[in-house]
Formats: structure tokens, C-alpha cells, sequence
């Protein structure tokens, strides 16, 4: 599968249950494309939504736009042959995933081709939506989270899931497989630590 026909995909009429997808998915991640067309037909227009809120968060004049941004994720995530897939919910969390996957390499390369100009520290909203989108900006969150990640990755992929994905609560606690309370409690845990450290601040 080279490109996605948007055309294409408003004439086709999708039903897909969630063991459909999971195992399409795995299907997929095993080298047979077959399913591969109808999967994004299925969820192509939640994947827009996710594009157009990252993107949103990103430097003005972006060349990329939502339906590109769609379809080299996509074309990313059908190349994956070592993900246990657990039905759409899980499909779409790891979308949101390449998607940043994707803005991050972009941002990087970008500013490989301006030589530098280091990161300044940035500061976030209570929406956690970062204040000033930049290149710089987009390579400082990411910075942030491999920080994160390597102290606890639980956190990391609920950063992910919330702020880049845009998942509810009970989403992220579907997916990670745990209790909305742990959930909650730790998403405030987490705001608290981003902010510091995209602020700068001394950390113990």
C-alpha cells in the first residue's frame, strides 16, 4: 500500500468490530496487506482528528498537513511486525504515537538544517498545550518524555495518550490496562513534573 485515496475512502462503507481490527492488525504485522485498505477506511476519519489536534500544537506553516501526516503514520504503523495489537482503541493510541513519531523527526531534521540553535525551555498551559510552537519546542516535549520514559515509561505513554492522542481518562486506562483512579492520579503527577522540567527548573 503506497498512498491513501480519500476519494476511495468516502465510497467505501466500513463495519468493523473490535476482533475485526485486532485481528486485521495482526494480519497486517505479519506481511498480509489484504485488510490493510479497509482498516484505514474504518478508522480514517478518528485519524484525521488526531493529525489536525497535533498538528494544531505545531509551527505555524507546518508543510505538513493532516491527510500527509495520516498517511505516513499509516504507512509507518502497517510496517510494524512486533506489536501485540488489543483491537482499535489500542490501534489508535499507537497512531497517536507515530504521528508525534513523525512531527519530532520532521522538527529534527529542520533544525539539523539550520545548524543548531539550541532549545530554549518552554512552558505549558494547564491544558498542557505548549505555549510557544516551535521546531524547538516540538524536540524540547520530545526531549522531555525519553526523559521521562526511562524513569517511568507507564507515565510517558500516558503523556501520549492524553496530550498527543487526546484520549480520556478511561481510554488511556483501557489501553495501558489500569484503573481510572491510577490513571487520574498519576496524569497529575505527571503535569507537575512536565512543567518543571520543559520551565527548566532545578530537579532533585
Amino acid at each position: 500500500m503506497a498512498s491513501v485515496d480519500e476519494s476511495f475512502l468516502g465510497r467505501r462503507q466500513c463495519i468493523m468490530t473490535a476482533t475485526d481490527a485486532t485481528q486485521w492488525l495482526d494480519e497486517i504485522s505479519q506481511g498480509d496487506r489484504r485488510h490493510a485498505d479497509r482498516l484505514i477506511t474504518c478508522v480514517y476519519d478518528e485519524l484525521k482528528i488526531i493529525a489536525a489536534r497535533q498538528l494544531a500544537h505545531e509551527t505555524p506553516g507546518n508543510i505538513l498537513q493532516p491527510t500527509a501526516l495520516v498517511h505516513e503514520a499509516f504507512l509507518r504503523l502497517v510496517n510494524q511486525e512486533r506489536v501485540s495489537w488489543r483491537g482499535k482503541t489500542h490501534f489508535l493510541a499507537i497512531s497517536a504515537q507515530m504521528m508525534r513519531r513523525v512531527l519530532v523527526d520532521h522538527a529534527r531534521a529542520k533544525l539539523r538544517q539550520k545548524r543548531g540553535g539550541g532549545c530554549q525551555r518552554i512552558a505549558l498551559r494547564d491544558d498542557l498545550t505548549v505555549s510557544n510552537r516551535k521546531d524547538e519546542d516540538v524536540v524540547a516535549v520530545d526531549d522531555a518524555l525519553i526523559k521521562l520514559a526511562e524513569l517511568d515509561a507507564d507515565q510517558a505513554q500516558i503523556v501520549e495518550l492524553r496530550f498527543f492522542g487526546g484520549m480520556t481518562v478511561d481510554e488511556v486506562a483501557e489501553v495501558l490496562n489500569k484503573s481510572k483512579r491510577s490513571v487520574e492520579r498519576q496524569w497529575t503527577a505527571i503535569r507537575a513534573w512536565l512543567r518543571r522540567e520543559l520551565a527548566g527548573e532545578d530537579r532533585a
